[in-house]
């Protein structure tokens, strides 16, 4: 591009990854902006600075430029382009193969031609994502041969990323692993474009997940964490965020998992449709661990909105709000008829989709006393793990297989699969995983009369649930420990100062303000700190130990908008007292639209080719664009707006208090350890003291 091309600066504006300056130069350019050259570039502007639909949008324009001009070559890459795009962020795979045909029709007579290359690479996807494994295989081995040799090197990348996570599903999982690993090295070389590198990084930790394999994940996740900085651009960061949520939530603590988890779903809301269900399930997940069950069951609630399967996570919240019936009902329902969801994250079909279903459907058996049940979940995880070679499958097998046989009367049998477990998860660096099989260990330990074994156990899990975060867990073996007494009378430990008796006096401590200064004592050590927004949340708590405070009183307080003696009623923090903000806009609308005639073709053409499989999919995908139009159209055809909503609020809430927490470990570190236990966040959050270590607070809530 020559100094004189008006389009050189946008052009270098791109290179550097300034998106919104070329966006904003492309702008002032006037017609030179609407060439194929300009449209391209606006197209790759707009995807990095967050607005898939624009990006979306001029590729489409592009695409039409083209046509007019009779340049059916270039058309047909503007074509695949699009689907490339549809394909990686939206998971609606009718609107894909739609713009698939078209590219197929107007290449029709012109022989070999870049544009197949890349039609080959998002066909493998296509059909990766819709199960059919052995098309998949076909497409991307189409899509190497033709990336070698008209030098598209996405479609060679992707179609080996492809080629070998099929080899795993077909069993060859050592083959495939090897083929994954000769790609990693690749990417690392630094000879791939960043996009196509961040999606295969990407691939690379998902089909490490799927298998079980989170050491394979961890090492992945840490490349891709190093690469991304400077590097990554549009829904690449969201996903980096993912997958780190999801190596927090093996490795712990639960907050730092929550606070990513959280990170993510706010960066990739612009980018995803259905598949936006991934970082709300890992949250829940993360949730679920940390015992927030209604912030657990809130995020799968809101994945299942998005058709995305929400278990075995929201099977596992009635398990645990107590509700026995309701979760094996879920859960057998779930492996039964298994939700087809087009997927890039997860297995999306066979037994790797099967294997998490199976391994909670042993949990809730257990807990119902069902024998046959868990034996049947216990036996089709353990055939799955055979097939799939993976530390991670065998460990959950052995802990579904000790469940099994305890609730069966097999003590020894319970003790060996537990303790096997135990030494599984504890080599993989899993102390969540761990903790519980431990549990499991203790209980049969306990039932073979073996009490100081089982206390052993449970000691161990207590301790490594508290430095996880998994307070509803912790709870739960300390009542273990308190119903079932040693074998014989331990030796009296030293009582710590900081515990008292429930009848001593409790200490005294203070939370003040003086101007833009806290001056906060606890256990006589005074320190001063800049007041901040989550300190001002934290003195409302403490003013009142024991009080859920609902996150949009703590905002609403906060901004001075609080309405007095309310009732309870919510509805105007709510947002639906004020004019709030779309819930997609206008040029969403009609994005949604024009995917929804797409896919009404789709379901044209299967319906004409009696391709009953595919018109099933195709009408899913209908059904869920009709419904996320529904929700943002109110009565009239208004449109519906979401304002101060508490998810918003809770998200805010939460990293303000969680900031604030930090901070204070800077200054007090035994003040923050006591707050960070003592403080439970979510949309009700709370100051509950440990009764046996009773703080009274003296607080000025405001300067």
């Amino acid at each position: 591009m020559n100094l004189g091309d008006p389009l050189t600066k946008p052009h270098t504006a791109v290179e550097r990854g300034d998106w919104q300056v070329a966006l904003d130069l492309l702008d002032a350019l006037g017609p030179e902006a609407s060439t194929a050259a300009g449209l391209e570039l606006r197209a790759q502007a707009a995807y990095g600075n967050g607005d898939f639909e624009a990006s979306v949008g001029a590729w489409e324009q592009m695409h039409s430029l083209f046509v007019r001009q009779g340049d059916h070559v270039e058309a047909a890459r503007a074509a695949a382009m699009i689907a490339l795009y549809l394909m990686m962020d939206t998971g609606l795979m009718a609107p894909v193969r739609g713009w698939l045909r078209r590219a197929e029709r107007l290449l029709d007579g012109h022989g070999e031609t870049p544009a197949r290359a890349l039609m080959a690479l998002v066909g493998t996807y296509e059909r990766f994502m819709c199960g059919d494994m052995e098309a998949a295989r076909l497409h991307a081995t189409r899509a190497i041969e033709l990336g070698e040799r008209l030098d598209v090197r996405p479609a060679v990348v992707i179609g080996r990323v492809a080629f070998a996570r099929t080899e795993i599903y077909a069993g060859h999982v050592q083959r495939g692993l090897d083929l994954l690993d000769e790609v990693g090295t690749l990417l690392m070389s630094g000879q791939v474009d960043p996009l196509t590198t961040g999606m295969m990084y990407c691939e690379l930790i998902c089909a490490a997940q799927g298998l079980g394999r989170f050491d394979l994940a961890r090492e992945w996740t840490e490349v891709m964490e190093h690469w991304r900085h400077g590097t990554a651009f549009g829904g690449i960061n969201g996903r980096c965020r993912v997958h780190r949520a999801e190596l927090l939530r093996i490795s712990g603590p639960c907050d730092l998992a929550e606070e990513e988890a959280l990170g993510a779903c706010d960066e990739l809301r612009p980018w995803m449709r259905r598949e936006f269900g991934w970082p709300l399930v890992e949250l829940g997940t993360i949730r679920l661990r940390k015992g927030d069950l209604a912030g657990a069951e809130e995020a799968f609630v809101a994945a299942h909105g998005h058709a995305w399967s929400p278990h075995p996570g929201l099977a596992l919240v009635r398990l645990a709000q107590g509700d026995v019936a309701a979760a094996s009902a879920l859960i057998a329902d779930a492996i039964a008829r298994p939700l087809d969801v087009p997927s890039k994250e997860r297995p999306p079909f066979g037994d790797l989709r099967l294997a998490p279903l199976l391994d909670a459907q042993a949990e809730i058996a257990a807990a119902a006393g069902d024998v046959d049940t868990a034996r049947r979940a216990a036996e089709a995880l353990r055939s799955i793990a055979d097939t799939y070679d993976s530390l991670g499958l065998d460990a959950a097998a052995s802990l579904a297989s000790a469940r099994a046989a305890l609730v069966g009367g097999d003590l020894e049998g319970a003790i060996a699969g537990a303790g096997s477990a135990v030494c599984s998860w504890a080599d993989m660096g899993a102390p969540f995983e761990t903790a519980v099989a431990r549990v499991v260990l203790g209980d049969a330990h306990h039932r073979c009369g073996r009490a100081d074994q089982a206390r052993m156990e449970w000691q161990a899990a207590r301790v490594a649930f508290e430095g996880f975060g998994a307070a509803g867990w912790r709870e739960r073996v300390e009542r273990l420990l308190a119903d079932a007494p040693a074998a014989s009378p331990p030796a009296p430990a030293p009582v710590p100062a900081a515990v008292r008796s429930a009848g001593a006096d409790p200490s005294i401590a203070t939370f003040r303000c003086d101007g833009d200064t806290r001056a906060i004592c606890f256990r006589d050590r005074t320190v001063l700190v800049r007041d901040l927004k989550g300190l001002r949340y934290l003195a409302r708590l403490l003013a009142e130990p024991g009080r859920e405070f609902h996150v949009l009183d703590l905002v609403a307080v906060e901004n001075g908008t609080l309405v007095v003696d309310r009732g309870g009623d919510r509805s105007e923090l709510d947002g639906e007292g004020g004019a709030g903000l779309a819930m997609i806009d206008e040029q969403a609308r009609e994005a949604y639209r024009r995917r929804l005639a797409e896919v009404d073709e789709d379901i044209d053409d299967a319906a004409r080719m009696n391709d009953v499989g595919r018109l099933e999919l195709a009408q899913r995908d209908r059904d869920y664009l009709v419904a996320e139009l529904s929700r943002a159209v109110g009565l009239g055809g208004r449109h519906r707006a979401v304002g101060g909503t508490a998810e918003r609020a809770r998200t805010s809430v939460t990293r303000s208090l969680r900031y604030a927490l930090r901070r204070l470990a800077e200054h007090h570190p035994t003040l923050a350890h006591h707050l960070g236990q003592a403080v439970r966040t979510g949309t009700y959050c709370c100051y509950t003291p440990d009764p046996l270590a009773p703080v009274v607070w003296e607080v000025s809530v405001t300067a």
